[in-house]
């Protein structure tokens, strides 16, 4: 009877010690999954609000590079009373690709279609000046080459520089 007793507990003993054993390893899993999920969001977070602001930072950029691309204030910026109409185009070409150059990585952070419309309105306004300053002699001021660019600009049904502003708005906001 004694023997019997004995097998009896070391029978629930035993079948006691694999139910914890398969317990420790299922919760052990469990517990290893939720804290390697809890690492992973903690160590994500962080990037994504550096990935965010530095999208911000490059519609900012891009914003500012359209603004500052846009025929209308270059002129403003560059011209100097007595220029040429040549050394006011070599001034103003040379201003859009150093802004170009200037901003170039930004294309890293804004979508794809985004970066190729910015490419556009800088090719598109390179071509406005050339084509205006094409139609004027050698000897033309910087204010003639000045008013063939502004009209040109106001033949436009639309401002290549606005609808590009509101490209980038709105995928800002979609963001």
């Amino acid at each position: 009877m004694e023997i019997k007793f004995l097998l009896d507990i070391l029978k629930y003993t035993l079948s006691g010690l694999l139910v914890i054993i398969g317990a420790y390893f299922i919760l052990r899993n469990q517990f290893n999954f939720n804290h390697n999920l809890a690492l992973g969001t903690k160590q994500a977070t962080p990037i994504s609000k550096d990935v965010i602001a530095l999208k911000l930072q490059a519609y900012e950029r891009l914003t500012l590079f359209i603004e500052r691309i846009n025929p209308t204030s270059l002129i403003l910026r560059l011209h100097q009373p007595g220029m040429y109409a040549l050394h006011l185009q070599g001034l103003l070409l040379s201003e859009i690709r150093a802004e170009y150059q200037h901003n170039i990585t930004q294309q890293l952070y804004v979508n794809n279609d985004t970066w190729l419309l910015i490419k556009r309105v800088k090719d598109d306004t390179i071509a406005i000046i050339n084509v205006a300053c094409s139609q004027l002699t050698e000897t033309s001021s910087s204010v003639d080459l000045s008013k063939m660019v502004f009209a040109r600009l106001a033949a436009l049904d639309d401002s290549p520089y606005d609808l590009a502003l509101s490209v980038i708005k709105k995928e800002m906001e979609e963001m």
